[in-house]
């Protein structure tokens, strides 16, 4: 083809070919309730994935509570725990002092050769 000659253009159809006004109301009203109906299951499909999205966030909320309290619960324990071990480092370390001091402290304290038999 040469450059000044027109190319033929396809025609699309934008209304049906039909005679009838009725005819084409009638599509018209069909394609709207398709599009409405179309719209509102997709309502109710975002509506379904809503809830189900608040229930599972309600769900891991009590669950994220109840891990909380019982971190707070072991860490109590945990602390009861250290300070009881603590208590025994200071028992042991003072209990140690004296058997240092009753059986290997000064010469004074020990007992001699002819006091042991």
């Amino acid at each position: 083809m040469s450059r000044g000659a027109a190319m033929p253009q396809a025609v699309v159809p934008f209304a049906p070919k039909s005679n009838s006004k009725a005819e084409a109301n009638d599509q018209l009203d069909r394609a709207g309730q398709a599009i409405l109906g179309a719209l509102h299951r997709a309502a109710g499909a975002a509506e379904a994935n809503y809830q189900q999205a608040v229930e599972l966030t309600h769900k891991l909320s009590a669950q994220l509570r109840t891990a909380e309290e019982r971190i707070s619960q072991l860490e109590a324990t945990v602390r009861h725990h250290e300070d009881r071990a603590d208590r025994a480092e200071k028992w042991l370390y003072q209990i140690s002092m004296e058997i240092e001091q009753k059986f290997f402290g000064s010469e004074n304290n020990r007992p001699s050769q002819n006091q042991r038999r």
